[in-house]
């Protein structure tokens, strides 16, 4: 499947000097990924009604990671969840230098530093592919171990328990979704506490990537461009899924996979995710 258009347009704010920059595309083929849901067995307990794991990690979910001046929502999305996994992990979380931000670009997504017309932005699965690969700061060679991930595996964005089980399980789900254009228009948020539920079709020129890591009966709380809003159970199971082109996974650090073992020993095909982690590195 081709890339959706370059996202090269800014988006603009209504409170002066602040601005908003999309960048995330269509993965180029969908090829045969792990699903969540094969590995949920019959026995899987049923995840609490809500769920929080963003308090330890707000100063990291906070930051824009230039997704203000560049299209790399992607990259953003990468540094916001490792902050979440670092602070919940060891109480701090980690706060990546924006030239870091800038550089990871370059990596993935091909972006060279004052040139814009190399600001196209990138999909989801190269990103998540060299974030196991390589790590998410591979420049450094005394902190690149400490920040790869075990994997990542593709989540039913239609099914709300199965949303709820990632985020209970590991942390996190990442988002990459097509907005509709009431979402960038009249509902372009201007502080914390928005929240997006289904407006209309999706559109291919606003691609964009996000993260979650609480959710509540009403949906998951997500971070993008430095502020706290939510996504309903119905926008995730419209825009969040192959229909609408959307993506969503959840991305399995080691730390999140040792705790999530005692979470559901017995619901869950420990066993197996691992053998296949293994298996899609030889």
């Amino acid at each position: 499947m081709p890339q959706a258009s370059p996202i090269r347009s800014v988006l603009s704010l209504s409170e002066p000097g602040k601005s908003y920059r999309l960048g995330r595309t269509r993965p180029v083929a969908r090829g045969p990924r792990l699903k969540l849901r094969n590995y949920l067995l019959k026995s899987f307990p049923t995840p609490p009604p809500e769920y929080r794991y963003h308090g330890k990690a707000k100063a990291a979910l906070k930051q824009m990671y230039l997704n203000d001046k560049l299209g790399d929502c992607v990259i953003a999305g990468i540094y916001h969840l490792l902050g979440v996994f670092t602070a919940n992990a060891s109480g701090t979380p980690l706060i990546i230098p924006d030239s870091y931000a800038e550089r990871l670009y370059g990596l993935i997504g091909g972006y060279k530093p004052g040139d814009a017309s190399t600001d196209n932005g990138c999909n989801e699965q190269d990103a998540l592919n060299f974030w196991q690969e390589h790590g998410a700061t591979p420049w450094n060679a005394d902190i690149e171990q400490e920040h790869k991930i075990a994997g990542w595996v593709s989540v039913d964005g239609s099914d709300w328990e199965e949303v709820k089980a990632a985020i209970w399980l590991f942390e996190n789900v990442y988002f990459g979704v097509e907005l509709p254009d009431q979402w960038v228009t009249t509902q372009m948020p201007k502080g914390n506490g928005f929240v997006w539920n289904v407006a209309g079709p999706a559109n291919p020129n606003n691609g964009h990537c996000f993260v979650g890591c609480d959710y509540t009966q009403y949906g998951v709380l997500i971070n993008t461009w430095g502020l706290e809003g939510g996504i309903t159970p119905a926008a995730i199971a419209k825009y969040a899924t192959r229909g609408s082109q959307g993506e969503l996974y959840t991305v399995l650090s080691p730390d999140s996979i040792s705790k999530a073992s005692k979470k559901a020993p017995n619901g869950f095909d420990w066993s197996q995710l691992l053998a296949d982690l293994e298996s899609m590195r030889a």
